[in-house]
């Protein structure tokens, strides 16, 4: 387990609690409206899904504005220890039990609450290096946690893959080395905001042991989509012919083997917030 050590942070009033939690919900909404999407809800309709739409995504961010809100608060005023993480671990279950009942039960975003969550009590403790402050977060144990099976834990015993723990514990590096990244060269090279998001959306697609396909299609559906992703980036990304045409098949695939890359969508609001921040703030960013 990767540990990350966050040193004296610089606390900073720039962004409200509120302000934190705006952003985090606008993330969401930004990640839930992108369209197309490979396998995933968007404008057109549910992808891969059977049991959510649009609008149920929208709810969904909605009633995680108050567990934002309070990550921000609580981590503005506490030391980074076991303490703090067991406060963060009670407002996540609080904020995943006012999610489902929004949605009706349906899991829309456990996964984006995990890594939001966190990232906003990384904003409030030290906007300058969010990053950093989550991941010492997510490396103390929740001392009030019972442990419950989960499709998440059952795929990282079969498959090995970390996960959204294992992302988070290691500092987000799906999001600082490849979203962000690819976010921001698209956009230098002139591609307008929506397709610089996907862009970055195949960039996490072609990297991530995304364990939401892994659960729905093993490591042959997770081999066939990061595959799929990477042709379209090795064409040249969506904005080439080539790359429109394997955007196609991918888009194909997910749809006919019910592959959703849960996973991608998570760390690309993720990356979404961080970058949002970076604009807000008036001090340089480390994201």
């Amino acid at each position: 387990m990767t540990t990350v050590s966050v040193q004296t942070p610089t606390r900073t009033e720039t962004l409200t609690d509120e302000a934190i939690a705006d952003l985090a919900v606008g993330a969401i909404g930004a990640e839930a409206d992108l369209t197309p999407k490979p396998g995933l809800v968007d404008q057109r309709g549910p992808g891969a899904h059977t049991d959510m739409n649009l609008a149920m995504l929208h709810a969904s961010a909605e009633a995680l504005r108050e567990a934002f809100t309070a990550c921000a608060r609580t981590a503005r005023a506490a030391p980074i220890d076991v303490d703090l993480r067991a406060r963060i671990g009670a407002i996540g279950r609080a904020g995943e039990t006012a999610m489902l009942t929004a949605t009706g039960g349906v899991n829309t975003h456990r996964g984006t609450l995990w890594a939001l969550g966190l990232l906003c009590a990384g904003i409030a403790v030290n906007p300058r290096d969010p990053v950093a402050v989550a991941a010492q977060l997510a490396a103390l144990p929740d001392r009030d946690l019972v442990a419950t099976p989960s499709h998440g834990a059952a795929v990282g015993r079969r498959y090995g893959a970390s996960g959204a723990k294992g992302e988070a514990q290691t500092g987000f590096p799906h999001v600082t080395r490849c979203a962000l990244p690819v976010l921001r060269a698209a956009r230098a090279a002139g591609a307008d905001e929506q397709t610089a998001r996907l862009e970055a959306l195949l960039a996490l697609m072609a990297a991530l042991d995304d364990t939401c396909i892994l659960h729905r299609g093993g490591a042959e559906g997770l081999y066939a989509v990061q595959s799929g992703a990477r042709a379209v980036r090795a064409a040249g990304g969506i904005r080439t012919v080539q790359g429109r045409r394997h955007f196609t098949e991918l888009d194909q695939l997910c749809r006919d083997h019910r592959l959703s890359p849960g996973g991608s969508a998570d760390l690309l609001a993720a990356s979404l917030l961080l970058d949002a921040t970076r604009e807000r703030t008036d001090t340089p960013c480390r994201i």
